[in-house]
């Protein structure tokens, strides 16, 4: 195929794309996979089932990790930053859903409280998505800020997440100090052979949209549900936007305690 797509530019562009987008589809592996674990149940889950169905997700989200990491598509180093994710995530779950932020319609065994424990593998998946994807695109970057200063960013911006619910909402000034601290940064990536560059914050924005595509994709599933998608199902507020561009802050911050950004070399 790439003997064929070297024949014309326009070839070699749409070849180019389409290595895109399967490096980017392997690297979501963890989460297209619970992604469709969440649709085909809502689907086709039996009524009379005595299994739950939220408690088959979560034994099914185990074998999913338990098959990436048996099969070395997944590392060691980047299941640690999965367990990471989860235990950030089902601390905020905890949180959020006592103050009604959203609910979990159905029953289940497996759980803490008003949480799934499957809720924990969707936190989990975003950063595998983020751990994976650096290794298969070669990612390095330019203009990184200083590591201390991205950890008192991300710690201010999960710390909002629940003060917000007291205290005045400093959303925006997060916003502006990601700007401040991000906003020079590039990262080189190669999706076949040539090294292409993406502004850091671009980057950041367009994964929290395909994240946002996701959570459309879950709500609609019944995965969970936001206040207004009890009685029928509706398109997620695009205002989640921004808490899932902070959410991807945190995410590339606590993957970088076990990844290191790589400077790309000059």
């Amino acid at each position: 195929m790439q003997s064929w797509a070297d024949r014309t530019p326009l070839t070699r562009f749409a070849f180019a794309f389409l290595m895109f987008g399967i490096k980017q589809a392997y690297a979501c592996l963890f989460g297209g996979l619970m992604l469709a674990l969440i649709l085909l149940t809502f689907l086709f889950w039996p009524e009379d089932s005595p299994v739950s169905r939220y408690d088959f997700l979560v034994v099914g989200a185990v074998l999913i990790q338990i098959a990436m990491l048996v099969l070395k598509l997944e590392s060691w180093a980047e299941a640690r930053v999965i367990l990471l994710f989860h235990i950030a995530g089902t601390i905020m779950e905890l949180f959020k859903t006592a103050h009604g932020s959203w609910v979990y319609p159905e029953d289940s065994v497996l759980r803490i409280g008003a949480v799934p424990l499957f809720s924990g593998f969707m936190y989990a998946a975003v950063g595998s998505y983020i751990a994976r994807v650096q290794r298969i695109f070669h990612i390095r970057v330019r203009g990184y800020p200083p590591m201390w200063t991205t950890w008192v960013l991300a710690g201010a911006i999960y710390v909002n997440f629940f003060a917000h619910h007291w205290l005045p909402d400093i959303r925006f000034a997060l916003f502006v100090a990601t700007a401040l601290l991000f906003g020079r940064g590039w990262f080189w990536f190669t999706a076949n052979r040539t090294r292409l560059k993406m502004p850091l914050l671009l980057g950041y924005f367009l994964v929290a949209l395909f994240i946002w595509f996701a959570e459309n994709l879950g709500t609609f599933g019944r995965a969970w549900a936001y206040p207004g998608q009890e009685a029928g199902w509706e398109m997620v507020s695009v205002s989640k936007l921004g808490a899932w561009f902070l959410l991807m802050i945190i995410s590339v911050v606590m993957v970088s305690l076990v990844h290191r950004p790589e400077e790309e070399p000059r």
